[in-house]
C-alpha cells in the first residue's frame, strides 16, 4: 500500500526479545519485527491510549495518545495489528508535545497500540483490544457517494485555543481537519488515494511532522498540543499520494 515504505524503521543493535505480548495478538510478532527491527521494545504503562472500547463507527474511530510521561520522545507510531493497512500515522512531535488526537479506520476486532520511541532508541508500547463490526478499510468514503470530494479536496479548517490540560498545565491546542477521501485501494474500482505527509509550522518553525496512510479516516482531523502561549501564524502543509500539495493557514 502507499506509504508502507515510509513506516519502515531503521534497525539498530540486537537486543533481547521483548516481553510476551500482553494482548496475545496473533500478528504482534510479525508487526513488531517489521516496524521495530532489532530495537528494544518494552510494554510501558507510562504511554497512554484513550479509545472507545467498542467502535460504533468503524470508519471514524477516535484515538488519543499521550506519551508526555516519557523523556525525550522522538517518534510515535500508531499500530492497528489486524488492519490491512496497520499504521495510520507515524508522528514526529518536534516542538509539539508527544500527544495527538486523530481518527482512524478499523477493519475488524483488533488491538490498537501506541509505540513511542525515546532518544535511546527504545520503543515504549501500550495498547488494548477494540471491538469493531468490520469493513472500515473496505467501504467507499461518503464523499464518493455524494460526488463532491473533488470540489472540496484539500480544504483545511482549524482553530487554536489557549488554556490548560487535564493536569492544569498551560497549553496551546491546535485542531484542524482537511477534506480528502483517504481511499485505501481496497474498494472495487476505487484506487488508493490518500494524504501521505503533514507538516505543521508556526512562524516558519516546524512544530510536528506526520506520515499518514489510507487507514486514517476520510477528511482526517488532528489535535496537537503546541508550546504554551504560541501565537505565531500556523501553516499546515500536506502532500498526497498523487503528488498534489495543499496548504492551510491559521492566524
Amino acid at each position: 500500500m502507499a506509504g508502507t515504505a515510509l513506516i519502515a524503521l531503521m534497525t539498530g543493535a540486537a537486543h533481547a526479545a521483548p516481553a510476551p505480548d500482553p494482548l496475545q495478538s496473533p500478528m504482534w510478532d510479525m508487526q513488531a519485527e517489521r516496524l521495530f527491527g532489532h530495537d528494544r521494545v518494552v510494554f510501558d504503562p507510562r504511554v497512554h491510549i484513550a479509545v472507545p472500547m467498542l467502535a460504533e463507527n468503524q470508519h471514524v474511530f477516535p484515538v488519543t495518545l499521550d506519551a508526555r510521561a516519557l523523556p525525550d520522545v522522538r517518534r510515535i507510531v500508531v499500530l492497528v495489528d489486524l488492519d490491512p493497512i496497520p499504521v495510520p500515522v507515524d508522528f514526529v512531535p518536534g516542538k509539539a508535545a508527544p500527544w495527538l488526537g486523530l481518527r482512524i479506520k478499523l477493519d475488524q476486532r483488533t488491538p490498537v497500540r501506541v509505540a513511542a520511541q525515546t532518544a535511546d532508541g527504545t520503543w515504549h508500547v501500550a495498547g488494548l483490544w477494540v471491538d469493531a463490526a468490520g469493513g472500515g478499510c473496505s467501504a467507499p468514503p461518503a464523499s464518493r457517494a455524494h460526488g463532491d470530494w473533488a470540489v472540496h479536496l484539500g480544504e483545511v479548517r482549524g482553530a487554536v485555543w489557549h488554556g490548560t490540560d487535564g493536569g492544569g498545565a498551560a497549553v496551546t491546542r491546535l485542531r484542524f481537519s482537511v477534506r480528502h477521501p483517504m481511499d485505501t485501494g481496497l474498494v472495487d474500482t476505487i484506487p488508493a488515494y490518500n494524504l501521505e505527509t503533514v507538516r505543521v509550522t508556526a512562524g516558519g518553525e516546524t512544530m510536528a511532522q506526520m506520515t499518514v496512510s489510507g487507514s486514517m479516516s476520510e477528511d482526517p482531523a488532528f489535535t496537537l498540543l503546541l508550546p504554551a502561549g504560541e501565537t505565531r501564524p500556523i501553516t499546515i502543509a500536506m502532500r498526497d499520494s498523487n503528488g498534489r500539495e495543499f496548504t492551510g493557514r491559521l492566524p
